[in-house]
């Protein structure tokens, strides 16, 4: 693979990540606004997914999440959550989404917010999209869209909103 610098979370318009192989060639930003490569990550299989904390399905999710990480989280597993407002769920800052983090003690990874879908969409999102289309078009449907990715950082899988634990539990298993 040639040299490539991996596009800002801002630069939604840059067309090089069609040439990245795995997420791990991707750079998104923390809640701090600090930029954060997913080459941290190499090697550990990933569930990328967009949060709101607004949202009808945030309690069942979050506690999805949590289980998850609690399962896993000596076995090289990594969750990497990415707030989102474009459904009007996630209208907190930063600054409160850290808050946020701390009281409800979420121990994954929750990144800065990001657009999913539209001409503003992270390439990150562009890349885990059209690896991995949804039913009706590669849109993200709503909150909570999930996104599992193996060690070598490719997208194999997924998850709607309402996946439940196991499903997902049990793929991240075969991949572990």
């Amino acid at each position: 693979m040639s040299e490539i610098t991996s596009p800002d979370v801002e630069d939604a318009y840059n067309p090089q990540w069609q040439e990245y192989n795995s997420i791990f060639d991707f750079t998104v930003k923390d809640l701090d606004g600090n930029p954060v490569s997913l080459e941290k990550f190499r090697g550990k299989v990933c569930l990328v997914v967009n949060v709101a904390t607004y949202c009808g399905f945030a309690y069942m999710n979050h506690k999805i999440l949590n289980e998850l990480h609690e399962r896993f989280k000596d076995q090289q597993f990594e969750i990497l959550a990415f707030p989102c407002n474009q459904w009007a769920q996630e209208p907190a800052c930063e600054v409160d989404l850290k808050e946020y983090v701390k009281k409800k003690g979420i121990k994954y990874q929750v990144f800065g917010k990001i657009n999913v879908n539209g001409k503003n969409t992270i390439p990150l999102y562009r890349f885990l999209k059209s690896k991995q289309g949804g039913i009706l078009g590669n849109a993200i449907k709503w909150n909570y869209t999930k996104f599992l990715t193996d060690r070598g950082g490719q997208p194999v899988d997924r998850y709607s909103p309402t996946t439940g634990t196991n499903v997902i539990a049990k793929d991240i298993e075969d991949l572990l």
